[in-house]
């Protein structure tokens, strides 16, 4: 029977280099654009929903993109095209992004950004699922968290290297993105579609055929014959109309709800949302009634036949990164203004709060790309579930340990256990997931596990600036508690996972 060949350390090195590129795309945007948005005259409890463009983004490019990349095969092969693609865009983008001229500019920049970082980001975790054996996949997401890591390392420290050791100016005058930033996109964009093309260039893919006589062999993870999950041995059917009924009224109920008692306009994202993804299913349901099939259809039909594992990681998923989302969005506001005392975005105190926190980022991607190699050794002593249990517990306390610091340098303590926890997240659920996952709907999965990536992301954004303004009196430090207190849930439902 046909298995997969074990690959070198330098052949999962090479296919993994992208993630160089992709995670300086990533870390600029996390580090930066909130210091953008507030330069350009928003205000921190508008931050969240400006930020909402890129979960948005993610929500429906990937599972499109991984769709498309699981029944493409060129002269590139199957998900590299879409590498190349994705790297090009992303590194126009980041060179515009922070000369844009108004905060409307910066916002739908944003979007650009993100759907771009996307193209090239989603295929490759199916990349490892297609190159790599059951036993090899851990090393392979791995190594992905080592590159992410050290890419984040580099890229979130970029303004402060640029200022404290190359004299570039850190300020600017009002509505002016400062030059330390400017220049730090600019390396940002070149590194993106190097490290990207090297991947490209320096990797091969298997072909259809190769990877269809792989399939004919027993998947050593899940033990079911061919790698087949439940998703596609047995589908019941879905009753789309009832159920698209349930989504629409849900959203507009929830709409008027907010229209009623005037509530903060972005909670209207989450009615909106529902609406239309009971569109969606209406829309599905008449397809399939009318025996009619295409992409949209496909991506609802495995969503809603997702298997077992899928469904109990998405929980843990939604958890973790509505917990990451509010640290990438209040990090700056509340570093500057708990700890640096100034909300004056002019001031040199907040520039130089700004900055720091570019280096906190770093601290935690660089201790994520160091404990990278060292999580399939933990988990090898105890289990893939414990190990992410105690990388979330480390990663909750460590954000809520920010109220508690008030030296800006003690907060490098609570950035080590926020990397632990980084490189858990970026890595076991995907070793985890892809045991159960058939090779032909790999990149789909891939896509559709991103839902619950971005609908938390979502609702951060939705109901943080709400929180944060009514119930938390502007205080950002108080939404990284919050954050540290939902990255503690999602390990504890860890144990609830079916890892086999």
């Amino acid at each position: 029977m046909a298995q997969k060949p074990r690959l070198s350390f330098w052949q999962i090195w090479n296919m993994s280099f992208g993630f160089l590129g992709i995670q300086f795309g990533f870390a600029l945007q996390n580090a930066n654009v909130s210091r953008i948005f507030q330069t350009l005259g928003a205000d921190v409890d508008a931050i969240p929903i400006l930020w909402v463009a890129a979960p948005v983004t993610g929500l429906i490019i990937q599972p499109i993109i991984g769709h498309m990349s699981d029944k493409t095969w060129g002269k590139l092969g199957r998900r590299r095209p879409y590498f190349l693609v994705g790297a090009i865009l992303a590194s126009m983008a980041l060179i515009i992004m922070p000369n844009s001229p108004a905060l409307w500019v910066a916002a739908g920049m944003l979007w650009i950004m993100d759907a771009s970082i996307n193209i090239s980001m989603e295929p490759f975790r199916a990349f490892v699922g297609d190159m790599l054996s059951s036993e090899q996949r851990t090393a392979g997401f791995a190594m992905q968290s080592f590159f992410i890591g050290t890419g984040a390392v580099i890229a979130s420290a970029l303004p402060y290297l640029l200022t404290n050791f190359f004299g570039i100016d850190n300020t600017a005058p009002e509505m002016m993105i400062p030059d330390s930033v400017k220049y730090s996109f600019y390396i940002g964009a070149s590194v993106f579609f190097l490290a990207v093309l090297w991947t490209v260039i320096s990797s091969k893919e298997y072909s259809p055929e190769e990877l269809a006589s792989f399939d004919q062999g027993t998947d050593i993870e899940s033990g079911k014959k061919g790698n087949q999950s439940e998703a596609t041995t047995y589908h019941k059917k879905i009753n789309y109309f009832r159920k698209s009924l349930l989504w629409i009224l849900t959203g507009i109920i929830g709409s008027y709800i907010v229209y009623h008692y005037t509530l903060d306009k972005e909670l209207y994202v989450l009615g909106v949302g529902a609406v239309v993804f009971g569109i969606i299913q209406l829309l599905t349901g008449i397809m399939l009634n009318n025996n009619r099939t295409n992409g949209m259809t496909e991506i609802i039909e495995d969503l809603f036949h997702m298997p077992k594992t899928m469904r109990q990681l998405a929980v843990v998923q939604f958890f973790s990164w509505f917990a990451l989302f509010a640290m990438w969005i209040y990090t700056v506001p509340a570093v500057t203004s708990h700890i640096y005392g100034t909300s004056d975005v002019t001031s040199e105190a907040y520039n130089e709060g700004a900055n720091w926190v570019g280096v906190l980022m770093s601290v935690y991607n660089g201790f994520a790309a160091l404990i990278a190699f060292m999580l399939p050794v933990i988990a090898k002593r105890t289990n893939r579930k414990v190990t992410h249990l105690i990388a979330l517990l480390f990663g909750g306390f460590g954000l809520m340990s920010f109220y508690i610091f008030k030296n800006p340098y003690m907060l490098i303590i609570s950035e080590i256990g926020i990397g632990f926890a980084w490189a858990s997240i970026l890595s076991m659920p995907y070793a985890i997931l892809t045991g159960s996952l058939p090779s032909n709907k790999m990149g789909v999965y891939m896509g559709i596990f991103n839902f619950f990536i971005v609908i938390p992301q979502i609702l951060a954004a939705s109901i943080l600036g709400f929180i944060t303004k009514d119930l938390f009196g502007g205080e950002a430090i108080y939404a990284l508690m919050l954050g540290g207190i939902s990255m503690i849930i999602a390990g504890f439902i860890t144990l609830k996972v079916d890892d086999k």
